[in-house]
């Protein structure tokens, strides 16, 4: 009976982790380019009580006799399914349509990836530099930062689906700057170290960032100026994982309570 205790435990202590990854999931419903996460399980130790080869009677059989010790959070998976595109007033807003991620670069000087296209423009001595809501400089397709001319209107910005930069002069004419943004894929996505601010970070699971404008066989992904990838948290979806875990959290509870009366009656017999 002891058993059944911590194994409901640690039953409770997971469908906890569960109920924390849902519930991420849905404060995160309306952030820009979230992915869902969820919780995956695995059963720990069993412990053997009868071997294969015996029985009470010393008879073979063709099964053991084996109980298993309770379950245990794994891993916290994203996934990576297109997120749906949202129309944005903004002109440095950009959603991308396909398996690529945005390249910016940390306070560290390290390179992080992400997929919310929502950026600004920071005023410096260069010119104006395409930048994150904190500040991250976003790169080109070279790794350097995108850096726009102090003259060009940030209204006249003109991106196009392959994320070529361009403006529109006094005469509305079309000028290219010979810039595109940074568009990276992974062969693991699902790797990637998971960072604040919607951040990744590139791992041994992830593989090596690949470059869209120069790596020849894949498919590159399309970019959409003026909208925002948003998160593809399916809210019905969540709630009813909520309902399950919560579920299972109660019937964890419920055999720890059932191993409390068995133990209590058992404590009673000497009487």
């Amino acid at each position: 009976m002891m058993r059944s205790l911590w194994s409901a435990a640690s039953g409770m202590i997971a469908q906890q982790t569960n109920v924390d990854s849902i519930a991420n999931n849905l404060a995160n419903v309306n952030t820009t380019g979230y992915k869902n996460e969820k919780a995956e399980f695995k059963t720990l130790l069993y412990q053997t009580l009868q071997t294969r080869t015996t029985t009470a009677n010393g008879e073979e059989k063709p099964i053991p006799a084996q109980v298993g010790l309770g379950t245990r959070v794994v891993a916290i998976t994203s996934s990576f399914e297109q997120g749906p595109m949202l129309a944005s007033e903004s002109n440095t807003a950009f959603g991308i349509n396909g398996d690529g991620f945005f390249a910016v670069r940390g306070v560290d000087g390290n390179t992080y990836y992400t997929r919310n296209g929502d950026f600004k423009l920071s005023i410096g001595n260069d010119g104006l530099t395409l930048a994150t809501a904190e500040g991250y400089p976003v790169l080109d397709s070279q790794g350097q930062p995108i850096v726009f001319p102090a003259n060009v209107n940030s209204s006249a910005l003109v991106v196009n689906s392959d994320g070529t930069f361009g403006y529109r002069n006094g005469n509305n004419a079309y000028v290219d700057m010979n810039v595109s943004l940074g568009i990276f894929q992974f062969n693991n996505p699902a790797g990637l170290e998971k960072m604040s601010n919607g951040l990744f970070n590139v791992t041994e699971a992830s593989g090596a960032a690949m470059n869209e404008a120069t790596e020849q066989n894949l498919i590159p992904s399309e970019i959409k100026q003026k909208y925002l990838e948003g998160s593809n948290v399916q809210v019905a979806d969540e709630m009813v994982n909520l309902i399950v875990a919560q579920r299972a959290y109660e019937m964890n509870s419920k055999a720890i309570q059932a191993t409390d009366d068995m133990l209590g009656q058992a404590n009673q017999l000497k009487r």
